[in-house]
């Protein structure tokens, strides 16, 4: 078995586009060795961080802060669990933060949703008047305030 993958290989095993993994090359996010024709080798390890970026977007981690977390990890070696789990406890109240929004968009939804008649009266998303425009943008009875709890509907 070979000790390096080359970019078709990496992307084959991460489900990565090829252009995405040389996007996060770029971006210092993985690494690649270089043959001596120029084309790009992977360690292994690569697939674990790859795998890392993927899952970060996909809980809506920016790249910058997927970055400055895979700076965190050792560069001489694989990352050890206890590597990961450091890491992990970085993110674990803003993931949770997120867990908690989560299951209020879907508890809110199925709320207006399961009542049939998306009753102005019962809706916890309703807002008269736009009374809540001086809050500012977005979802102000969804989205937590930041100077402390939102107003009663």
């Amino acid at each position: 078995m070979h000790e390096s993958l080359t970019i078709g290989q990496l992307s084959a095993r991460s489900g990565v586009a090829q252009s995405a993994l040389r996007y996060y090359e770029r971006l210092g996010l993985i690494h690649a060795e270089r043959t001596g024709g120029n084309q790009r080798r992977y360690a292994r390890t690569e697939l674990r961080r790859v795998a890392f970026i993927r899952i970060s977007q996909q809980v809506g981690i920016s790249l910058d802060e997927i970055r400055a977390a895979l700076d965190s990890l050792p560069s001489s070696r694989a990352p050890s669990p206890d590597d990961w789990a450091a890491l992990s406890r970085t993110w674990r109240e803003r993931l949770d933060e997120r867990i908690k929004l989560l299951g209020k968009l879907r508890d809110d939804l199925d709320g207006c949703i399961g009542c049939g008649c998306l009753s102005l009266q019962r809706c916890t998303l309703y807002n008269p008047g736009d009374a809540l425009a001086g809050e500012g943008p977005g979802a102000r009875l969804v989205l937590p305030r930041r100077d402390g709890p939102r107003p009663p509907a």
